[in-house]
């Protein structure tokens, strides 16, 4: 199964933030929406990734565009994360990985030539009417926050 496509409507999701909240993909309709997939809290990659979005939040906020990053660590592990990097958007938990199945970023990996199943680091920009805008797959952890600020202002 791949990547979710372009110009089909986002799957809808209700999934816990890291305060233990539910959060549902659908309660933004009316705006756009980013919404990021990563491996894992706390690894090198990751943490630039999430602190890349936190140092660009402003200018999210500025678009209006809510920040969403969703991985398969638990509520708790997502609450350490956000507070010891100072991550102002939505962390959202999918130990059961509806969300990451549902938009096709579950997916074979090869590391060091081990191949295993895992979640490919991947970004999503949602429209207001709930319809998946653009696809980025395979992102760059350093880079993410700021092509997807450039996809976003190129559009308005």
């Amino acid at each position: 199964m791949g990547f979710i496509e372009e110009g089909t409507q986002a799957p809808d999701f209700t999934l816990q933030d890291k305060d233990g909240s539910e959060v549902t993909l659908s309660a933004f309709r009316g705006s756009r929406v980013v919404v990021y997939f990563y491996p894992r809290d706390n690894t090198p990659g990751c943490t630039r990734q999430a602190c890349a979005f936190a140092g660009a939040y402003s200018e999210f906020r500025k678009l209006g565009v809510p920040v969403i990053g969703i991985s398969r660590d638990s509520v708790a592990s997502h609450e350490k994360f956000a507070q010891k990097h100072s991550l102002p958007f939505i962390l959202l938990s999918d130990p059961e990985r509806k969300a990451i199945e549902a938009f096709g970023v579950w997916q074979e990996k090869k590391n060091y030539g081990k191949v295993s199943m895992g979640v490919v680091r991947s970004t999503f920009i949602i429209s207001p009417e709930g319809i998946v805008e653009k696809v980025m797959p395979k992102v760059k952890p350093d880079t993410n926050a700021a092509e997807v600020l450039e996809i976003l202002r190129g559009s308005n």
